[in-house]
């Protein structure tokens, strides 16, 4: 099917560089068709050209050569995140699954409209950092054979993988990718935006709103950023949506049993690989967007829209409170153990109802088999109001003391994870004998699964307390620094999402000869007392 339209421009006063703004493919197209990659960067040449308060960095190149942009969006314009001063710094992501093509559109959409006046307070409150197009590559697989559930745009949207058959949504830990190693490196290390929203497209249970959300959760992450999120600047943006908007709104999940709703509405991607997880992990504000699949495609686009608005009044209104809580959270993560006593790492953790249930506007569904005999469910017309527990606070279910440091070999391909996640360690610069718990392994088994290319590492086994000579090979990591627990996730070897899980270790676990397991190559130094005094 052909494309309908690439460009039209539409005319509006400004004081600034040019009259002329484009409007998106969406738009221009009656909502039937979306972006390429062509056309994305081509709108973002022509707003270059409309005004001096849009400045593009790149924050990658894809694997296929595509530079992934960057919108930095503000009156005055920083010339480097040094020059942010007061304002606060806000990152919208959009496209990381190129089937799910709302954000990329919106975002475009909202950066266009803010551009056309220089006055709007937003501009002088916000820092506005924009990637509209995160998998270029997957984007250029357009076919109206992929998403076909999704209702529109018509003429077809990208894939879910990039270049490398990677989910960018899975990557945020490991960092195979350069799309997400560039997001980390070159947004989050460089500009610490203080909210991160992330754009995508739902699947699975039935509802009439058009957007939903919600906010970042692994229980390893600050509880207290946690319940402001869940208590405050979540439940106001919803309201925003709903009453400024005009915006059916409510939080992500899908029902835990479409056969009993009373059951609740779970929302379960908890582990750090989700992006909006891992932005969690590094003591910042971040928001996970879902557009219903089965909205019309011109109001997802809309929804998307008003989402990004809400967000960023939000932001403007409580930037202040927002920016010193994220300071204090950063003193108290630098301090530890001192402001946290007794720290723990959770290694696993369950979903318990937040104090507050939710209202889902849904519809009955029926129960059918399909071709390959599993039981499946389809909308009926039959509209119904639920209010249900909402399963999206996660607690430890068993954890481990964490410690002050971590001993860790110096293999380059770890470090170089370590330096690019921003993680602070030091090179032994001598010999030395230390008193350190040693990981002893049990099993190592691989995962049944193939997932992103790897047999992940199921791990069993129990630390000892050993004193172990150390050379200059082996860098140490402490936890008292912003991003402590981020290291202790990466590090610790029981974790559901680090070193070890994704396969970093691998060669030193087995030897060459023999049916026993080495140690696992990170060591933990328990106290501070544990290290001699220089």
């Amino acid at each position: 099917m052909k494309r309908i339209v690439t460009f039209i421009f539409a005319i509006y006063p400004l004081i600034g560089f040019s009259q002329y703004f484009p409007v998106t493919v969406a738009e221009g197209s009656n909502f039937q068709s979306t972006s390429t990659y062509n056309d994305v960067m081509n709108f973002i040449k022509m707003l270059e050209k409309a005004s001096r308060y849009i400045r593009v960095e790149t924050i990658a190149t894809s694997t296929e050569g595509r530079d992934i942009p960057l919108l930095i969006v503000a009156n005055p314009m920083p010339k480097s995140p040094r020059e942010v001063g007061n304002r606060i710094v806000v990152y919208i992501q959009a496209n990381i699954h190129a089937g799910e093509v709302e954000g990329k559109e919106a975002s475009l959409m909202f950066v266009r409209d803010l551009l056309k006046n220089p006055a709007n307070p937003l501009l002088k409150n916000i820092v506005l950092l924009v990637c509209p197009i995160l998998n270029a590559d997957g984007n250029e697989r357009m076919s109206t054979k992929n998403r076909p559930q999704q209702n529109g745009p018509v003429n077809g949207v990208g894939v879910r993988h990039n270049g490398q058959m990677l989910d960018l949504n899975r990557d945020a830990m490991k960092l195979e990718s350069s799309e997400m190693l560039g997001v980390v490196t070159n947004v989050l290390n460089r500009w610490d935006p203080a909210i991160v929203m992330d754009c995508h497209t739902t699947n699975g249970s039935y509802h009439q709103e058009p957007v939903t959300f919600t906010w970042m959760m692994n229980p390893n992450g600050s509880r207290e950023l946690i319940n402001y999120m869940r208590d405050k600047m979540m439940p106001w943006v919803s309201s925003q949506l709903s009453v400024k908007y005009k915006t059916l709104n409510c939080f992500y999940g899908e029902f835990i049993d479409q056969k009993d709703y009373e059951k609740g509405w779970i929302s379960y991607a908890s582990e750090p690989r989700y992006f909006t997880n891992y932005v969690g992990l590094r003591n910042r504000l971040s928001i996970l967007n879902e557009n219903y699949v089965y909205a019309p495609f011109d109001e997802r686009v809309y929804g998307c829209y008003n989402l990004i608005a809400a967000v960023c009044d939000y932001a403007m209104e409580n930037g202040k409170e927002i920016k010193d809580l994220l300071a204090k959270t950063d003193r108290e993560a630098m301090q530890m153990p001192k402001t946290k006593p007794n720290p723990e790492f959770a290694i696993t953790y369950e979903g318990r109802p937040t104090p507050q249930w939710v209202t889902i506007l849904t519809y009955e569904a029926e129960a059918f088999t399909d071709e390959q005999g599993r039981e499946r469910f389809r909308k009926t017309d039959r509209k119904r109001t639920v209010t249900v527990p909402y399963i999206a606070d996660y607690y430890p279910t068993s954890t481990i003391p964490l410690p002050f440091a971590y001993i860790v070999k110096n293999d380059k391909v770890v470090t170089n994870l370590l330096k690019n996640h921003g993680i602070q360690f030091q090179p032994l610069s001598d010999t030395i004998t230390l008193n350190v718990e040693q990981f002893t392994i049990d099993s190592l088994k691989p995962t049944p699964r193939i997932n992103q290319g790897h047999y992940n590492s199921i791990i069993f086994g129990k630390y000892d307390r050993v004193n172990k000579l150390f050379g200059t090979d082996y860098v140490i990591v402490k936890t008292s620094q912003s991003l402590g627990l981020l290291a202790a996730y990466l590090l610790e070897p029981q974790s559901d999402d680090g070193l070890v899980f994704w396969n970093f270790w691998d060669r030193y676990l087995v030897p060459q000869w023999g049916n026993y397991y080495n140690p696992v190559p990170v060591y933990r130094i328990v106290n501070e007392n544990d290290l001699p005094k220089n």
